[in-house]
């Protein structure tokens, strides 16, 4: 896999990590930058440990279905993709208020937003990818990106969060193609 194929993995795994953090930005007063480092770190570092643990998982299972693993990748990122194309598609309910701020929120929310990594994680490990590299990445691009979220989440909005859900639900699709059709031209 291509080190630009495994950037939009991560880019994609960071979308539904950055709609939740432009939604925790647009309900802070005045997000600062100590803050949307501290948010970005959690969800990062949870982010980057959900895929070697899918992973592991992958590679416990990889002798049984070694056959057809480009199938699986492909299935479970094409899946990956369609869900989180329509949680971005959904409608947003305007009536709800803000939750308040509890400590255990972030965690928690960084851990339902990286559900699909864990699930990427087990995909990659049906492919010739090293999963401490793309967890590292998965991680680094969450951080950013929630980072940025936070900082940016008054001005952007709920629409600009459900838009990148979108986006990157269809580049998980892309990137399962992409798999599969190159262990198809190589085989």
């Amino acid at each position: 896999m291509s080190w630009y194929s495994l950037l939009f993995i991560g880019l994609a795994m960071s979308a539904d990590a950055f709609a939740a953090a432009v939604g925790k930005g647009a309900a802070m007063t005045r997000p600062r930058l100590i803050d949307a480092l501290r948010i970005g770190l959690v969800f990062g570092v949870i982010e980057a440990i959900t895929p070697l643990l899918g992973g592991w998982l992958g590679q416990v299972a990889q002798g049984h279905v070694e056959a057809w693993d480009h199938w699986i990748a492909l299935v479970l990122l094409t899946g990956l993709g369609v869900h989180m194309i329509r949680a971005g598609l959904a409608p947003v309910d305007e009536t709800a208020a803000p939750a308040s701020p509890a400590w255990w929120r972030v965690p928690l929310t960084g851990l339902a937003t990286s559900i699909d990594a864990f699930a990427v994680g087990v995909g990659l490990a049906f492919v010739d990818v090293p999963i401490g590299v793309a967890a590292a990445v998965i991680g680094a691009c969450t951080f950013v990106m929630v980072t940025f979220g936070v900082l940016v989440g008054r001005a952007l909005g709920v629409l600009a969060g459900k838009r990148a859900e979108v986006l990157g639900g269809l580049i998980l699709i892309l990137v399962g193609i992409g798999i599969a059709v190159e262990h198809v031209r190589a085989g």
